[in-house]
């Protein structure tokens, strides 16, 4: 079987926990044999999310006042290598015999979607409100509810184009478990001239992988983050989780933009694109996700 599995940054560094390398680490060790049993024996393609992780290179880039702060682009590069490095050690360890490697991706989008000029992709910690209140008007970044905090967000554009897609599918159809894309890739964009360039932004990771699944004619698509599946009317007393339902059923549900309702829609289009099956549950339970007896499978 050909998967493509996205585990999100959220589910590699847990919320509320202090965004270290040791607790990164700690919970893809924990993960890892779960996730290593998903990978054995399959042409795997893994994507993994980062947004805590970009969010806070870019805090650190604005603490150093004595150069500009570095790009969203460049610190989504940034944190592919970081991200990627921790996933492919822990794989390794769980799937020995394997081959893993770390491919860096760029992701073409429009620089004249509509979503440069409405935020909704969450990055870095969870902030008090006073807190968010004040580096919104020292930095003009722009914060969204999560939770019983602030979150900054940032313009999530879609994906068109996976640039390395030909270079992964001749990594995954040689067996090599190939992390890629992460952050959703690097956003790019092109220029008049045909050359291209990255743009002040972040890609929705699930939306990426669920297009690079298509490209790779995957025959699953399994979505990993810290929800153990997708809820309807979340958050309130009747909330109530969905385990098996068709792609149109789910299409006209109200979701939680920068959380839930990117899985839904990626997870959707895959199944009604393809024909085939996508997954949304827990990095922690991925086994009962792939035995049916949790999470939510999304079919055409």
């Amino acid at each position: 079987m050909r998967r493509v599995i996205a585990v999100g940054g959220n589910a590699l560094l847990r919320r509320g926990e202090p965004l270290s390398a040791e607790n990164q680490r700690r919970t893809m060790a924990a993960a890892a044999p779960g996730l290593g049993r998903a990978c054995d024996g399959h042409d795997i393609a893994l994507v993994h999310g980062n947004g805590p992780q970009i969010g806070l290179l870019a805090l650190e880039a604005e603490a150093y006042e004595a150069a500009p702060g570095w790009p969203l682009d460049v610190l989504g590069a940034e944190s592919q290598g970081m991200v990627g490095y921790v996933i492919a050690q822990a794989l390794r360890n769980a799937l020995p015999a394997r081959e893993v490697a770390v491919v860096l991706t760029q992701t073409r989008v429009d620089s004249a979607d509509s979503a440069f000029l409405r935020p909704t992709k969450p990055i870095g910690p969870v902030y008090a409100s006073d807190v968010a209140k004040a580096l919104g008007a020292a930095r003009g970044w722009t914060f969204a509810p999560d939770g019983s905090g602030l979150r900054r967000v940032v313009a999530s554009p879609t994906p068109l184009e996976i640039a390395e897609a030909a270079t992964i599918a001749r990594l995954v159809g040689a067996g090599v478990i190939t992390v890629c894309a992460g952050g959703g890739g690097v956003p790019v964009a092109d220029a008049p001239d045909g050359s291209r360039h990255g743009v002040e932004a972040v890609i929705d990771k699930d939306l990426a992988a669920a297009l690079l699944a298509a490209r790779l004619d995957a025959d699953e698509l399994l979505i990993l983050t810290d929800v153990d599946a997708v809820y309807l009317d979340w958050g309130r007393p009747h909330a109530r989780a969905v385990r098996d339902a068709r792609a149109e059923d789910l299409l006209g549900r109200d979701f939680a933009e920068g959380s839930m309702a990117p899985k839904v829609r990626a997870a959707c289009g895959f199944a009604l694109q393809t024909g085939r099956p996508a997954l949304i549950g827990t990095l922690d339970d991925i086994d009962g996700l792939l035995a049916g007896a949790s999470g939510t499978r999304i079919r055409p």
